[in-house]
């Protein structure tokens, strides 16, 4: 698990709220000044979790506006670039930074930098849901910083190329933190970097810039993504997968080469693993088992059968048996406990 702290403004007494939470704020960012018109009984939520010197945020907030100043800025600058990506349920927030205005709305990226005033602002009477980023400006070379400063303030899709990557990145993060370890802060922070260098080279057009090891990473990741997509095509194919990204199967085998498998297993595998995770869930247990494996992408049902055999040691039908005894078992249990069983006695 990634070293994480938790701030929940219930925990909180009312009437410091506002303050506790304006103080976790301006820790987290930089200087601000931050003003509700729920300050009176103000609701936020909010994980600080940390990769190095980075700081993810995914929160939940009441409407409030977020301002840095030119006078906050010359009074200290921690030199941070903070990307925010909105969730749904988010209302929509308006965004002012560096002579650009715009509404980031849901599935919306933005980039802002320490280092020049900002105003962002949450519709009255709106929650604010979204996942904050803090990158220090040190972690970039200048030629990245140069590509990053020109699309500050711009209203950025989350939905399509790497806009879509880096939000399933910081989702993927920070909904299943409990999945990572502190070993793999290092690759984890790398990824980010290079996904929001890439980013702003694919906005400004101008991946030409980056390093030949950046570059294959980003490639790998869009393709990847593309898989993970597209996995219930039954035409997809290596060579399908090859032509989408304008690159021939012979790069395509390189790419994935250097991650240790090949373009064919990684395709295999994603369409299994959707077959076994459809096939052990209670609400798809009446769905026929060839259905399944036509929404995974198998045309054939014997040869969906023998791939999922092959990975699991049995076949499709005995595994969702047994995942279903499995499930009913552990209802049983859990009905005929004794009330306190497996419980911690409540403190007096």
């Amino acid at each position: 698990m990634l070293p994480e702290t938790v701030l929940r403004t219930d925990d909180v007494a009312p009437d410091i709220r506002f303050d506790v939470w304006r103080e976790a704020m301006a820790a987290t960012m930089s200087p601000m000044h931050i003003s509700s018109q729920h300050s009176s009984d103000f609701w936020g939520h909010t994980r600080l979790l940390t990769l190095d010197d980075v700081l993810l945020w995914p929160v939940a907030m009441q409407a409030s506006r977020y301002r840095r100043t030119a006078e906050l800025v010359r009074k200290g600058d921690p030199e941070l670039y903070h990307v925010t990506l909105v969730l749904p349920g988010s209302g929509r927030l308006k965004v002012d930074h560096s002579d650009r205005r715009h509404l980031s709305t849901v599935n919306d990226l933005y980039i802002l930098d320490s280092s020049q005033p900002c105003d962002v602002d949450v519709e009255e009477n709106e929650l604010a849901v979204g996942i904050g980023v803090e990158i220090p400006r040190s972690n970039f070379p200048p030629t990245a910083e140069r590509g990053i400063g020109r699309i500050l303030g711009h209203r950025i899709s989350g939905q399509e190329g790497f806009g879509a990557v880096l939000s399933h990145f910081l989702s993927h993060l920070v909904s299943r933190n409990s999945a990572h370890q502190p070993s793999d802060i290092p690759r984890l922070k790398q990824i980010l970097l290079d996904l929001v260098t890439g980013l702003a080279a694919r906005e400004l057009d101008a991946e030409a810039s980056l390093c030949t090891e950046t570059r294959r990473r980003n490639t790998f990741l869009l393709i990847r993504s593309y898989i993970q997509q597209n996995y219930h095509d039954p035409a997809l194919t290596p060579r399908t997968v090859a032509a989408a990204h304008f690159i021939s199967p012979r790069q395509l085998h390189r790419l994935f080469e250097a991650e240790g498998i090949t373009a064919a297993a990684y395709i295999r595998g994603r369409r299994l693993t959707e077959a076994r995770r459809r096939l052990a869930d209670p609400a798809q247990y009446t769905t026929s088992i060839q259905t399944i494996a036509q929404r995974c992408g198998y045309t054939s049902a014997a040869h969906f059968s023998r791939s999922f055999s092959a990975a699991y040691g049995m076949a499709p039908r005995e595994y969702r048996e047994l995942e279903h005894r499995q499930q009913l078992d552990a209802e049983l249990r859990s009905l005929t406990l004794p009330p306190t069983a497996g419980r911690d006695p409540i403190p007096a």
